[in-house]
């Protein structure tokens, strides 16, 4: 590789771009949105997850979500994303950052866990099997980010959380429960 095709791969690589959209200068619980994204991924990664869960983990607060301020990207531009991450990617980091987390999250682990709420257009519609699954990944390596480095959120959320957790088991794998019982119980 030639070191301008060398640069060129690098301000392609989706971390990249990710900066490129602003994500060092956006302020989050633990610093900056940027590096909360890219220790999300990490978690993604260590936990065994598919190639497009990472990579929505590493995007997966570019539209903003019910828990922060301001967005990267505005939801009406996911072909943006889509261009960057692809397509399954992106699908899933939009999932996270469009949950209506007061509404959905309590029925993860119910029958009408598959019936999603969209917090930007008000809809409900179904999911499959693998959307819920990558969501709930994403959810547990987000919190599971966030408590590593501020043990006031670990000890403000744990019980929460852990029960919400609970209600992921059996969509999630065996590694990222494992490392959110670790981190929440301690």
């Amino acid at each position: 590789m030639t070191g301008s095709s060398t640069a060129r791969a690098a301000r392609d690589h989706p971390g990249e771009r990710l900066r490129a959209l602003g994500a060092e200068a956006f302020a989050h619980v633990n610093g900056t949105l940027d590096r909360h994204l890219h220790g999300t991924e990490r978690l993604l990664r260590r936990f065994g997850n598919r190639e497009a869960v990472c990579l929505a983990g590493l995007y997966h607060a570019v539209y903003g979500t019910a828990g922060i301020r301001g967005r990267l990207v505005d939801p009406r531009a996911r072909t943006v994303i889509v261009d960057i991450i692809g397509a399954d990617a992106e699908a899933l980091a939009y999932l996270y950052g469009a949950c209506d987390r007061e509404r959905f999250h309590p029925r993860i682990g119910t029958a009408a866990q598959r019936t999603f709420v969209d917090r930007f257009s008000g809809a409900q519609y179904s999911i499959v099997d693998s959307q819920l699954r990558g969501f709930c990944e994403i959810t547990l390596a987000n919190e599971v980010e966030l408590a590593q480095g501020n043990a006031a959120y670990r000890m403000r959320h744990a019980g929460e959380l852990m029960q919400l957790f609970a209600r992921m088991r059996h969509h999630v794998s065996a590694a990222a429960y494992a490392t959110a019982r670790e981190v929440f119980q301690r």
